[in-house]
């Protein structure tokens, strides 16, 4: 890949997982970048442990070369919730253009299931009706807008457990907003829903124009299998290995890097691979994941 236009960055949530703080709760902020740094990236999404001052957090990555390139952003336009979303949303945009990020990566989180208990390949998965899909998709142009004055982007985060999860779903939201609202493509969250490479490399290529930001994870067949068969919940995965970093689990990453380098991809590609920072250690992954990268996208 053309290492000009493409960085890559790492996602704190390896070290401190923010849905399950007890995972890593031993790791400091300060430890996790110094990490990040040691191990080859040189950007960051946002972590629960981060001070949200920029006076504060900007000389602390600015001395171990890292910088923000993105922080998680929950919607709640399906539920009814917009004046609140909007609200919100104003503050931490607001936030991460003082860090000097550009992507504001968002999640529609009405219903949405992955933090409950309840089985993530089952049935209780939300599904929108037209007239919640009407208010998200007017939620996120009011989003897309709204970040352009900015100078950034708003991209949707199709995640397992929420109302945007299948190829058929992210089809349907893609069709929806105006050109103003892009697509956060994650490996891991395609592989896991649509169940082969196939599928989710389809995603990719039919959504390549609008994609502006990559997470790079991993799956483990078999650990989604285990889910599946056991009705587990997406976290009681997660902590039996779901995910790993690229380069340690099933996907071949290079057609994805083909893919990309193809359309000329602009961004950051993120490694985000939660697992249990005391059986697989953060540090040794992110090395891990950072060598599997130069060698695969030669950068």
């Amino acid at each position: 890949m053309n290492k000009q236009h493409v960085r890559l960055a790492i996602a704190p949530i390896g070290w401190t997982n923010d849905d399950m703080p007890e995972l890593g709760s031993e790791n400091t902020f300060q430890q996790t970048i110094s990490e990040m740094a040691l191990a080859g990236f040189t950007g960051s999404e946002v972590g629960s442990k981060y001070p949200r001052e920029p006076e504060i957090l900007k000389p602390m990555l600015a001395i171990r070369g890292i910088e923000i390139c993105n922080a998680w952003f929950s919607t709640f336009f399906a539920a009814g919730e917009r004046e609140k979303t909007l609200d919100s949303f104003v503050n931490h945009m607001n936030f991460l253009h003082a860090m000097g990020a550009k992507v504001i990566g968002c999640s529609e989180q009405s219903g949405s299931i992955q933090c409950t208990a309840l089985p993530v390949m089952g049935p209780d998965k939300p599904c929108f009706s037209e007239e919640a899909w009407a208010r998200v998709a007017e939620g996120y142009n009011t989003l897309g807008y709204l970040a352009a004055e900015k100078g950034m982007q708003v991209c949707l985060h199709h995640h397992m457990g929420t109302g945007i999860q299948t190829a058929a779903e992210i089809d349907k939201f893609m069709s929806l907003v105006d050109d103003c609202v892009f697509l956060l493509f994650d490996t891991g969250h395609a592989w896991y829903c649509e169940g082969s490479e196939a599928s989710m490399l389809a995603i990719l290529e039919k959504h390549i124009q609008r994609v502006n930001h990559v997470h790079l994870k991993d799956v483990r067949p078999q650990v989604i299998a285990r889910v599946k068969r056991e009705g587990l919940s997406f976290l009681a995965g997660v902590r039996q290995g779901t995910f790993t970093v690229p380069g340690d689990g099933a996907i071949d990453f290079n057609p994805v890097f083909k893919l990309l380098d193809n359309a000329g991809y602009r961004g950051w590609m993120v490694v985000e691979a939660e697992q249990d920072p005391a059986l697989a250690n953060p540090f040794e992954y992110a090395v891990k994941a950072r060598r599997y990268l130069r060698e695969t996208a030669g950068i």
